[in-house]
């Protein structure tokens, strides 16, 4: 399917295509402003601060000749809609997590994050030296679109509950937020999954509307205020060990960008990838007191809970192998991961098990 093409002579298309049109070399000579569009609600700790840092340093890096002006979920299309907006060329990028839109292809799944998959680390790994970028690249121009790894949460905690999980069978009609296939894992093990904006998740989880929620980690939920509302938390999950965010921008955009101006593009994300990921890394460990000092109980899910998630992912992951973009993602990506957790295992791992064991950290 050659979705630019069907694009551009679409109704929805019509923005993209004029873009095209006006995008000669002499109007990318001089300067412009370009549109950000966001999945995050304007403040929302850690992820708006990776999409503002992004289109801060795109301004900044090009001397102004490239003004970025960042729209937040809900000021110009809803956070949901990005996806759509900016491949139709409504507006020229958005800054997301990318398995927000696993109905357009599954696939997105590998440039997002994958139940049991790849830390910030592995996937650096794989997208910029082992194939993914070059897969990214073709999956994403399917739909007119470039993306660039900007932004990173780290490890995310398991969730907030409001009783304690004991078993597999406590997922039997819960009603929880997770998007993404860590969403239908929990669907598999019988709970009712709602793929929710993360500034609507608050109001869902204090009206009962869910039962639970998971939402990145402690500095960002503690921001978010859930310890307000229920006091279990499990700080490890089997979801988001690394979750990659995302500029994309509009393919004919980025290509009408000057050589100068795209490496800056490039330069914008790379830094904005690592800042953010210590951002959240930096803040974690005394946010987590925090929260045990106002009363929240820090649980970690049975073995027998693991267990389940851990057969219910490798079904998720199976489901859409027959589609062949999946299929080489998945054996490229699969092929890096066992790559660099082989190494791991063996060096970093083990050096912190015992470093922790002698420093007793």
């Amino acid at each position: 399917m050659d979705r630019r093409s069907f694009l551009k002579t679409s109704a929805l298309g019509g923005s993209a295509a004029a873009a095209s049109t006006l995008a000669a070399p002499a109007y990318a000579q001089g300067k412009r402003t370009l549109t950000m569009v966001t999945t995050w609600g304007r403040g929302l700790a850690g992820v708006h601060d990776a999409a503002q840092y992004c289109a801060d340093a795109i301004t900044a890096i090009t001397d102004g000749q490239v003004t970025v002006d960042l729209k937040a979920a809900g000021e110009l299309v809803g956070a949901f809609e990005v996806f759509d907006a900016v491949s139709s060329g409504q507006a020229d990028m958005y800054h997301a997590v990318d398995y927000y839109f696993l109905g357009q292809h599954p696939a997105l799944s590998f440039f997002s994050q994958v139940p049991f998959g790849m830390t910030f680390q592995e996937y650096a790994n794989w997208f910029h030296h082992a194939g993914g970028r070059e897969l990214a690249d073709e999956l994403y121009s399917i739909f007119g679109l470039k993306c660039f790894p900007a932004g990173n949460t780290g490890p995310q905690a398991g969730g907030w509950y409001r009783k304690e999980i004991n078993g597999p069978e406590d997922f039997q009609g819960l009603k929880f937020r997770m998007p993404g296939q860590g969403g239908q894992v929990m669907g598999k093990l019988g709970a009712s999954v709602q793929n929710l904006p993360g500034a609507e998740v608050y109001q869902a989880l204090a009206s009962g509307a869910i039962d639970g929620t998971e939402w990145i980690g402690p500095w960002a939920d503690e921001k978010a205020g859930f310890f307000e509302i229920t006091k279990f938390y499990y700080t490890a999950g089997f979801h988001e060990p690394g979750p990659n965010l995302n500029m994309t921008m509009n393919l004919d955009v980025y290509e009408s960008l000057t050589p100068s101006q795209q490496a800056a593009v490039e330069q914008a994300t790379g830094a904005c990838n690592v800042w953010n990921m210590a951002q959240f890394m930096a803040n974690n460990g005394a946010a987590l007191q925090r929260l045990q000092a106002n009363g929240v109980q820090v649980l970690e899910f049975p073995d027998s809970v693991w267990d389940a998630f851990g057969q219910a992912a490798e079904e998720v992951i199976a489901e859409p192998m027959d589609d062949e973009i999946y299929k080489k993602c998945y054996d490229s990506y699969m092929a890096s991961l066992k790559a660099s957790a082989g190494w791991n295992s063996r060096s970093q791992a083990v050096f912190t098990a015992q470093r922790d064991r002698i420093a007793s950290l």
